[in-house]
């Protein structure tokens, strides 16, 4: 865990990322007892449900639907006297130990649930990545060492991959398409970590077939490791029916194409933010989400793999790394874009 430096701090106050939260992590973390949380199959989860003592109870209550009318509504609280919490989680597994907050409606029944983190550097440089960069949009708000984000809606890439990868109207062209896609969107801004049970699957009906998107749902391994391939899917065992899948269903050349693509993707979006990004990468390029060490290591791989790309081996820190890597990975990319709009090269 990294702490949230004053400048970055003052990029999400700029942002409208950072607010005022009525509760914090740590008041989540006064619970009196837990339950541990079984699936349909009553499977274990991983997640346990806890419960609170009714003192606590009311004030947690109310604030954890403040909070939910901020992400949803900027804190427009017109509609929350028929939203109710139905049940707080709690996950020790991985880094973040997040609560898992489920609002639901009380006149149909329906329900949302949203996150609340301890507030990491690492992770929120990720989510901010990820906005600008992706084609997802990402909702989330800090304030102190709290750390609120939305739920990411999909299938659990795990999932995915054992109950619905092999059924009949899966179409696995598309799907391994997408894959190439992810694995180049994560390796240009380096993400790592991302095993299947690290991303969902959105799946979108389309003309007599569906569309698949892969999203990534857990940020806190942006650009902290050493090795390149930790960066790169394809490399993961967890994702290896994705991998044979693309092996099987696309040559060469139609996996250079997609890569090619989304290069390009990631290019127009970069321009399009340029100056949030260029601000948040200058405060990233001065704080500290890494070991000096595994940051020699990924200069020097990446470096190797660029043909000997002096420039990865100039820099720093990781910020400046992931800086110098997005040049690298788009600059034939962006040299197009001012010909593309009539523009000169200046």
């Amino acid at each position: 865990m990294f702490p949230v430096s004053s400048a970055l701090r003052n990029f999400l106050k700029h942002h409208g990322r950072e607010v005022k939260l009525p509760v914090a992590y740590r008041d989540l973390q006064r619970f009196t007892y837990s339950v541990a949380l079984k699936d349909k199959e009553g499977q274990d989860t991983m997640w346990e449900t806890v419960v609170y003592d009714m003192r606590e109870w009311e004030y947690i209550r109310d604030g954890l639907i403040r909070i939910y009318a901020l992400l949803r509504t900027e804190g427009d609280m017109t509609f929350s006297k028929h939203l109710d919490v139905a049940r707080i989680d709690y996950c020790a597994f991985g880094n973040s130990q997040p609560f898992r907050i489920r609002i639901v409606n009380k006149f149909n029944d329906n329900y949302d649930h949203y996150y609340i983190k301890v507030a990491d550097a690492s992770r929120i440089y990720g989510l901010e990545l990820e906005h600008m960069l992706s084609p997802n949009r990402i909702t989330y708000l800090t304030n102190n060492h709290t750390l609120v984000e939305e739920h990411i809606p999909g299938i659990p890439g795990d999932v995915f991959i054992k109950q619905h990868l092999n059924r009949p109207d899966t179409n696995k062209i598309r799907i391994a398409k997408e894959f190439v896609k992810f694995n180049e969107r994560c390796f240009v801004r380096l993400l790592g970590d991302m095993r299947s049970y690290n991303f969902v699957i959105d799946i979108t009906p389309d003309i007599e077939d569906y569309q698949y998107r892969i999203r990534a749902i857990d940020f806190d391994q942006q650009s902290y490791e050493g090795r390149k391939s930790l960066y790169l899917p394809q490399f993961f065992k967890e994702n290896f029916p994705l991998v044979e899948t693309t092996i099987k269903h696309l040559n060469r050349d139609s996996i250079e194409q997609y890569q090619t693509e989304e290069r390009t993707m990631m290019t127009f979006r970069l321009v399009a933010a340029r100056y949030r990004i260029k601000e948040l990468l200058d405060i990233m390029g001065k704080d500290t989400i890494s070991t000096p060490e595994k940051i020699r290591q990924l200069s020097a791989e990446l470096s190797e793999l660029h043909q000997h790309h002096k420039g990865l081996l100039k820099v720093q820190n990781m910020g400046q790394l992931v800086k110098e890597h997005l040049k690298v990975c788009l600059r034939k990319n962006l040299l197009l874009i001012p010909r593309f709009w009539g523009r000169s090269e200046d």
